[in-house]
């Protein structure tokens, strides 16, 4: 039976609350430890990493028990709608730092708090992500799908990476508040999606599988397997761009007030109008990625947006700094609609492999694959910022708790070169890879 446009846009409307979380700890974390709570970027790294490889693990265990949930409610609505409260709990507590405290201290503070809400984030992402091979198995809905998914991800992007830096007014005080406005944004968007959702087809029977026979029969289907690793390698490029961008837009676009944008920018702020404008091209985009993955295919269509992704890289790596902040931000307009095609189309394909195993198999263990899937995306956004921090803390880049402070020309080109050229070289690797190691895999297991 066919999905209706609105289980399809319900579905998709979860991820705008999830992805919220997703630039929160991508963008703001490592920037609010260093530039508002005084924490050297090392350390304020090292952090943030450790809490995310801890987050690692817990994918396969969340995976494996939201497969053997039996309620009246189904097998993920529990875990997404409790998930959800323990997610925003998190990011509340994680900004509540108190004044007065020391670096050391403060770290441990938002440490702490980021550790509860990556619990909440998995209990909500993978077993979302199970029901989209659950609730159909036509490849083409399922590119649908994911076009409203990453279109209301978009929106996600927005909250988190232009209204939060908006509502917080560059202040430590600011952004516990924006915090606690955005929350009803995040669970109203996941709990809706759970209550639009409720009749759609589901997989009800639990499995009853051990947690090692499911990774293993996971394993086996070597396609889905490439595909994680490729994907986590795109992740890795996308990460240390999010990563880098609140340091970008301090110092390398500095705005003259002689452009067409520089009203807008004084009054969002250079890192809210930059993203807004990556918001639109991502958003603009979503539709013209499910055109080409029906014409070209998805994998062509994706390795083509990767390579598109690559030249924006570069042309930014020439264009910065940069005083015209309306150039920049149609530069982010065309990144943006390059994103989208990360965004979407890998979320189209995996679903397909999944279907190979259960036709395989008989197991419905999309909850398994949804952990594992999205160890390779964790592992690359549990790295990034400490592989940014640690190439900036190599050029001498300073902390400070008052938002900017004056850093070696050295650690200003470090700065622009990690987020251009270093994930235009890793998304150069990935796009390689896909064509000439995953497309003949996949069309040998999916025909």
């Amino acid at each position: 039976m066919a999905l209706s446009i609105s289980q399809k846009a319900g579905w998709g409307l979860a991820d705008m609350g999830i992805v919220v979380f997703v630039i929160i700890k991508q963008l703001l974390i490592l920037s609010f430890l260093t530039n508002y709570l005084g924490v050297p970027i090392a350390l304020a790294g090292m952090v943030t990493t450790s809490i995310l490889v801890f987050d690692i693990f817990t994918d396969p265990v969340v995976g494996w028990l939201s497969d053997r949930t039996n309620t009246r409610w189904g097998r993920r609505a529990p875990w997404i709608v409790i998930g959800a409260l323990i997610m925003v709990a998190g990011i509340i507590g994680l900004f509540a730092a108190p004044l007065g405290i020391s670096p050391i201290a403060a770290a441990v503070w938002v440490g702490a708090f980021f550790l509860v809400a990556t619990i909440g984030f998995t209990m909500v992402a993978i077993p979302y992500s199970a029901t989209a091979g659950e609730m159909t198995e036509s490849p083409s809905e399922r590119s649908v799908m994911m076009a409203w998914r990453m279109g209301f991800a978009s929106i996600g992007i927005l909250i988190g990476g232009a209204l939060i830096p908006v509502l917080a007014g560059d202040s430590r005080e600011g952004f516990f508040s924006a915090a606690l406005i955005v929350s009803p944004l995040i669970l109203g968007s996941i709990w809706l999606s759970v209550f639009v959702t409720r009749h759609a087809p589901r997989v009800q029977t639990p499995s009853s599988l051990a947690p090692f026979d499911m990774v293993r029969l996971v394993i086996r289907n070597k396609s889905f397997v490439v595909l994680t690793i490729l994907y986590g390698v795109m992740t890795l490029a996308v990460a240390l761009i999010t990563a880098g961008l609140p340091f970008a837009a301090i110092y390398l676009i500095l705005d003259d007030g002689a452009t067409a944008l520089s009203g807008i920018t004084a009054g969002l702020g250079t890192l809210a109008t930059m993203f807004a404008a990556f918001v639109v091209g991502s958003i603009l985009s979503q539709a013209v990625w499910v055109w080409a993955s029906k014409l070209l295919g998805k994998v062509i269509a994706l390795a083509f947006g990767l390579m598109f992704y690559v030249l924006l890289l570069y042309a930014l790596y020439l264009a910065l700094p940069s005083v015209n902040v309306t150039a920049i931000a149609g530069m982010f307009v065309l990144a943006g609609a390059a994103n989208g095609s990360y965004q979407q189309i890998p979320w189209a394909m995996y679903p397909d492999l999944m279907d190979v195993t259960r036709l395989q198999s008989g197991e419905a263990i999309e909850g398994a694959f949804s952990g594992i899937w999205l160890f390779g995306q964790k592992v690359a956004n549990a790295f990034a910022p400490l592989l940014l921090s640690i190439f900036l803390a190599s050029y001498g880049w300073r902390e400070t708790t008052e938002g900017r402070v004056e850093q070696l020309p050295e650690a200003i080109a470090a700065l622009l070169k990690s987020i251009t050229l270093v994930p235009a070289a890793i998304l150069v690797v990935a796009a390689f890879a896909l064509i000439l190691i995953y497309k003949p895999m996949a069309a040998k297991a999916l025909r």
